[in-house]
């Protein structure tokens, strides 16, 4: 039982590790899209060294599994893994791995299915607080809606059919610049589809919230989307067009004040606009991008590794 035991250690030393070090790190502010790209090599080697676990040990413990995971491979692959001494355990192990990756879908099915309600509820409070006049036509593919409302704001409605909505107090509030930035930063969350990021990220942290590489993910994604977003705006609008329409959009709630608020990450998304860090070298970028990938790869060498060495 020597593969799936390194791979379930592997898989443990990463989801306890991992997020110590990248929280330690100086570059992922600097960087929130290759960061972003890091967190999701990890999480995946994780899932891969369970799923890669759960398949040796429940090849070892019933043949009929066996001889579907194996059907392609010649005989000396399977004698190269020593499927029959992995013992008794091997069936309780796979039974509990495949338990967790049952609970995994269920999780991620209740999270899409919160997400398309919340989103449904939201259509209807559009509809209720913004509808169409007798007559009026809904020109095709229409993305934008200007919403009556006394406080700034603006947010992206995904679904079928996303729309952008906007309230007429950011309107009044935003000019020029700032305006377009607010509604690029908006379009950068579609465009990279931080929502499907933000559900699976939503669904591992509320299945295993023991488990501190789901949490950190959860946590970290939250932070690093609006970063990336802000850097979308930033490079077409400018960073200075950028950080005003932040503390334009967001002065009313109290957020710059002192004391505690909501959106405290806000002052230092403003500040990270107005006084940029440097960013990493194109070699160091290279480095980092070739370490995450190597994340995922690492399990994926350990499990095949006994087959191709019979190979060979």
């Amino acid at each position: 039982m020597m593969v799936p035991l390194v791979l379930l250690v592997l898989g443990a030393l990463a989801a306890a590790t991992a997020p110590r070090l990248l929280s330690r790190a100086d570059w992922p502010e600097r960087e929130p899209v290759l960061a972003l790209c890091v967190w999701q090599c990890v999480v995946a080697a994780v899932l891969l060294c369970c799923v890669l676990a759960m398949a040796l040990t429940a090849s070892a413990a019933w043949a009929a599994v066996r001889g579907n995971v194996f059907a392609f491979a010649p005989r000396g692959v399977v004698e190269a893994y020593g499927l029959p001494g992995y013992g008794r355990w091997s069936g309780t192990v796979a039974v509990g791995l495949a338990l967790g990756g049952a609970w995994t879908v269920a999780m991620l099915t209740r999270e899409i299915r919160g997400a398309r309600s919340r989103r449904r509820q939201r259509r209807i409070e559009l509809r209720a607080r913004a509808p169409r006049l007798p007559g009026e036509m809904v020109p095709a593919g229409e993305r934008l809606v200007v919403l009556e409302d006394v406080r700034s704001d603006a947010w992206w409605l995904s679904g079928a059919q996303p729309q952008l909505v906007i309230t007429t107090a950011a309107l009044r509030r935003l000019r020029g610049r700032s305006l377009d930035a607010v509604l690029a930063h908006e379009q950068g969350h579609a465009r990279a589809r931080h929502d499907v990021l933000l559900h699976c990220a939503g669904a591992l942290a509320g299945g295993f919230p023991q488990v501190p590489v789901f949490a950190a993910f959860r946590d970290q994604v939250h932070h690093l989307v609006e970063l990336a977003a802000d850097d979308t705006a930033s490079r077409r609008f400018g960073r200075l067009a950028t950080a005003l329409a932040l503390v334009e959009l967001n002065e009313g709630r109290a957020v710059f004040g002192p004391g505690p608020a909501p959106f405290g990450a806000l002052p230092g998304r403003v500040n990270r606009l107005l006084d940029p860090g440097p960013r990493l070298t194109v070699g160091r970028r290279l480095r980092v991008t070739a370490f995450a990938l190597l994340a995922p790869a690492v399990p994926l060498v350990i499990a095949f590794g006994p087959g191709l060495h019979a190979l060979t």
